[in-house]
């Protein structure tokens, strides 16, 4: 009794709120219904659901809501009916929800027979409407304890809220204090609740289930029996935006677990959720039916937002209400925080958002920095269900002047690459107008050109170009015309109040912080709203990548195999060295089998038999050269169930290949049904039927397969590129239970601390000091390249209108000679200092006028000559011998270094700001090749002891020098050798060596597996050496 009275308790204090005149809501039971009598007063009577018991409906209060709000309609529906017109509306309202789904009905009503109905009344966005603010303050919604659901039984929900008799949600009540917790609500939904009622059926009634107990609130959009997924609806430990882990911070006026009736459930955020995020997501996919054929199925599922993302739009939306435009919003969520919605329901609020009766933005922008038009944004962006007005999507098939002419056009939502600005900048007409941009994946790439570009395509410069005029007062009067347009120029740095920006990043880097963040007392920069990949994983969003993280080291020998000991340049000779050792077949051939063995001993074995693999290679020769390697194993062990599948762009030829073959992605991939898959549609075929995908450069970021368990790594990876590619397993799926790296080069410490950087809040520490712009052009004008006159003559031919392009070109040909032949007189470490610092002052430059309007003509002047001359600064090429006819692999071992979960820690996410470019010089040093052999011998010397250097080199020198090796090689192939003449040459020439030096080759025949690891090892190489 005492327990009841607990569980009672928390009921009656949710309802206490709803019910009050902050919470909005009207208290009943389900067997009253509400009838309309002015204003907002409302009559209880008998009735309510109990009238129509299982039909999901107070008929009563529906009706009475369309009488009242829309009398007209009602009067007609009356004259067509002959009977009670309540129980045949009641027939109508069903007979549309079936049709149409009742989050359509919801928000946009039905017709019947021509006759308009609407079911509720939503929020204009402008007080100008009269009539529509007073239809929406029509709405009877009202909070219903113990609700009976289904016809029969005495089965009830702990609490229901109704919209105008209309069940739209449903939240079960547990209370620790009983025994029971949010565990027990789930469970009650999934297993005593029958989805099959009108009530509880998908897109029928109920759009969303909540399970919550003191702590903790989950929820979920469809009830599917014991298949149910429930998914919290929490605010995160330290609170909503802020970086913590999974759960709910302390409250210390009540429950922890209060925003949701308190925020999220109050009257007026309901009815906004319903009309301006609730969201019935279809999709097309592809599955096989029980006689295994492929069946296109529409999946669909109702989208309500997640806990984060309600806070995220409405608190960007509530700072540009109050404060206006020209600010910048950092939002810093995780991958699995449905990111694609957020930025599409941010995209909407804005372009929807009144201020003083008039709409604050002209148009809203979304832009992703792929050079391809990312087609999940864009059909997400496109197939929410609002009224705004046309979406328009400037994809593959459209121009840089289709965008420009949507921005002319006054289009309330574009959604376009960032590289298709440079091209219209000077044609957009921006006077006057206001626009938001919204940026996809906001990384390095929103500090160069192109972000400069859309700047000023979008800033309104009148009010920079008077700060200009004020401070360039006193040299007005001998400026030439042509400074005009470099005023105009100088104009579109730093912020514009017409503009205001919304970055979303999972990764924000130092750059990106201090171009979106906000500016803290302190001086750092910090992100304005936070879902870290922490909270995503602890509320199993997505699944921690480095759960179980697998490495292994490589250890090898090289050695010169010419007479010659040649004088080499040491740095790009190295890189030779390693890239011999990375595409070497016999290493190959032995990661092959490691990647074939792992998908099927455990790849294969989860996700319910439905998991996939994804390698990640260096270079596209690579992702050739591992295609075959892996096929030929298959073909060697007799595996024929494999689906294996490259992806990569362009084409490439192998130079070793005899043949001259060019390979590429649809050349060869091989389908499901033997045809050849078309690069297009790589993705579908991996997800449906492929098994392994190889890629370079290639689906390491944006790629998005929930059936992808295992990655294999052979590439060096660091900072956000590292963090990207290793995430692509970590999305979830109803049977996924775990994840599985395996890295053949990377050192797991450099991984984790990689991770670190955004497992929680990133953040920067101070702002750049943009005096090292000073300083840089100080060191570059040390050169004596160029004077202030030449800097002059190019400011004068840049900024003259009228000139043609190719007029522009020529005569900076000729301006820029001078400082071309000076740079063709200094020396080899001169140039290089020369380009490096050029380099570095146009990349600074361009980033640091993101931020701040520096007004400084002069600057800028030689940052325009600077842009040009770094294009004509050539650069002595090294000339660089192949070396693979020069050395061979003597030996190669792979042994597995870690296995093991890499735990991350809080507070890994400081950043510091760049200090500018540090002194480098140039490396012109040469080494013998066998100096260079030597030192990459060292760095990848394993842990081969002395011993087995010496064993190994003994027999492999022996078996090399027989002349019956080479010849059957070369006659019989690789397979007839191995299976025939390697075993009874190698154990011939092991016992003489043992003979002639028993101490050193005592341990080869005591330990098998050595016995048979060094065959195996001599025999690749002899193959490769004679092939």
């Amino acid at each position: 009794m005492v327990m009841n009275t607990k569980e009672r308790i928390l009921e009656e204090d949710i309802e206490s709120f709803l019910c009050s005149p902050e919470g909005g809501y009207l208290k009943s039971t389900d067997k009253q219904s509400l009838l309309y009598i002015d204003g907002e007063n409302w009559q209880l009577v008998d009735g309510g659901y109990a009238a129509l018991p299982g039909r999901g409906v107070d008929i009563a209060t529906l009706a009475s809501f369309i009488q009242a709000s829309q009398p007209k309609s009602w009067e007609r529906f009356e004259r067509t009916c002959n009977s009670d017109p309540a129980l045949k509306f009641a027939k109508v309202f069903q007979d549309n929800v079936d049709t149409h789904g009742i989050v359509h009905i919801l928000k946009h009503g039905f017709k019947h027979r021509g006759i308009p109905f609407k079911v509720a009344y939503f929020k204009p966005e402008s007080g100008l409407n009269e009539t529509a603010c007073e239809r929406y303050a029509m709405n009877a919604c009202r909070c219903i304890r113990q609700f009976h659901f289904a016809a029969s039984g005495n089965q009830t929900v702990d609490m229901v809220l109704d919209v105008n008799g209309i069940p739209v949600v449903g939240i079960e009540l547990k209370d620790q204090f009983t025994g029971q917790d949010v565990d027990d609500a789930i469970y009650q939904w999934s297993h005593h609740r029958d989805p099959r009622e009108t009530c509880l059926k998908f897109n029928s009634r109920m759009v969303a289930f909540f399970a919550v107990d003191l702590d903790s609130a989950y929820m979920t959009t469809k009830l599917e029996g014991e298949s149910t997924r429930f998914l919290p609806f929490n605010q995160g430990s330290a609170g909503a935006g802020n970086d913590g882990g999974a759960g709910n911070p302390p409250n210390p006026d009540g429950y922890p677990v209060s925003h949701l009736w308190e925020v999220a459930l109050q009257k007026d955020s309901l009815l906004d959720i319903i009309h301006k995020f609730l969201h019935l997501e279809v999709k097309d996919e592809t599955e096989k039916d029980q006689l295994g054929r492929e069946v296109k199925r529409k999946k669909k599922r109702i989208i309500f937002p997640r806990y984060h993302q309600l806070d995220a739009v409405r608190r960007i939306v509530a700072d540009v209400r109050a404060n206006g435009t020209g600010k910048n919003y950092l939002i810093q969520h995780s991958a699995g925080s449905g990111k694609s919605n957020s930025i599409a329901w941010t995209a909407y609020r804005l372009a929807s958002l009144f201020v003083d009766d008039k709409p604050l933005f002209d148009s809203v922008v979304v832009v992703t920095d792929r050079r391809v038009l990312d087609s999940q944004l864009q059909d997400t962006i496109s197939g929410f269900d609002h009224a705004i007005g046309s979406v328009v999507t400037i994809g593959k098939n459209k121009t840089s002047a289709d965008l420009r002419d949507a921005l002319n056009d006054g289009a309330r939502l574009v959604v376009s690459t960032l590289q298709k600005f440079p091209v219209i900048y000077d044609q957009v007409e921006n006077e006057g107008k206001r626009f938001a941009v919204i940026v996809d994946e906001a990384h390095s790439s929103q500090t160069g050109t192109s972000a400069l570009k859309l700047k000023t395509a979008l800033s309104d410069k009148r009010d920079a170009l008077e700060e200009y005029a004020e401070i360039e007062a006193e040299a007005e009067e001998s400026a030439s015309d042509w400074e005009d347009e470099l005023a105009e120029e100088l104009a579109s740095h730093g912020r514009h109040q017409n503009l205001t920006f919304c970055a979303f990043t999972a990764t924000p880097k130092e750059q990106t912080l201090e171009i979106f963040g906000e500016e803290l007392p302190d001086g750092s920069f910090r992100p304005f709203h936070i879902y870290s990949m922490r909270q995503a994983i602890e509320e199993g969003f997505i699944m921690d990548p480095l759960a179980y993280y697998v490495s292994y080291s490589e250890a090898l020998e090289l050695a010169k195999t010419v007479p010659e000991n040649p004088d080499v340049p040491s740095s790009p000779t190295l890189k030779l060295l390693r890239r011999y050792k990375e595409l070497h077949p016999y290493a190959l051939g032995q990661k092959a089998e490691i990647i074939v063995e792992t998908f099927r001993t455990v790849t294969r074995t989860k996700i319910k038999g439905k998991g996939k693999m994804m390698v990640v290679t260096a270079s596209r020769l690579a992702a050739v050269r591992y295609y075959h390697e892996v096929k030929r194993y298959m073909q060697k062990k007799g595996y024929d169930d494999m689906e294996i599948l490259v992806a990569f762009s362009g084409s490439i030829v192998d130079p070793d290949d005899p043949e001259e073959r060019e390979y590429t992605e649809p050349s060869l991939n091989v389908g499901h049904d033997g045809s050849r898959v078309a690069e297009s549609q790589t993705k579908q075929e991996f997800h449906d039927y492929g098994d392994v995908l190889i890629v370079a450069e290639k689906y390491q970021t944006g790629f998005d397969e929930p059936l992808l368990h295992t990655l294999v790594i052979d590439k060096k990876l660091k900072d956000v590129k590292a963090v990207q590619t290793i995430c692509r397993v970590n999305r979830i799926h109803p049977d996924k239970e775990d994840t599985y790296v395996l890295d053949f080069v990377n050192d797991p410490e450099v991984i984790r601390k990689a991770f670190s950087r955004f497992y929680t809040e990133t953040s920067l520490s101070e702002q750049i000091n943009t005096d090292l712009l000073y300083r840089v052009q100080k060191e570059i004008r040390g050169y004596g390249l160029y004077d202030e006159s030449d800097i002059e003559k190019a400011a004068e031919i840049v900024f003259t209108d009228g000139k043609s392009e190719k007029d522009v070109q020529g005569q900076l040909a000729s301006t820029l000679k001078p400082a071309l032949v000076r740079y063709g007189e200094l020396d080899q470490e001169g140039q290089y200092q020369v380009r490096r610092k050029v380099r570095s002052f146009c990349r600074w430059y361009s980033y640091i006028t993101q931020i701040v309007r520096m007004f400084d003509r002069d600057l800028h002047k030689e940052y325009v000559y600077l842009s040009y001359l770094r294009h004509l600064l050539k650069v002595e090429k090294i000339v660089v011998e192949g070396i693979d006819d020069k050395v061979e692999m003597r030996f190669y071992k792979l042994k597995k270094e870690f296995e093991g979960s890499l735990a991350l820690e809080e507070g890994g996410g400081v950043l510091k700001p760049s200090k500018g470019g540090t002194d480098v010089t140039l490396d012109k040093k040469k080494d013998p090749l066998q100096t260079l052999i030597d030192r990459f011998n060292e760095a990848w010397a394993g842990d081969f002891t002395d011993g087995d250097r010496v064993v190994i080199t003994d027999l492999w020198q022996r078996i090399s020098e027989m002349p019956e090796v080479g010849e059957t090689i070369r006659r019989d192939g690789s397979q007839v050798f191995e299976k025939s003449l390697l075993p009874k040459v190698f154990d011939e020439t092991a016992r003489q060596a043992y003979v002639e030096n028993t101490e050193a080759f005592t341990t080869l025949f005591e330990d098998a597996e050595k016995y048979r690891a060094m065959m195996k090892t001599i025999g690749k190489l002899l193959v490769e050496k004679f092939r």
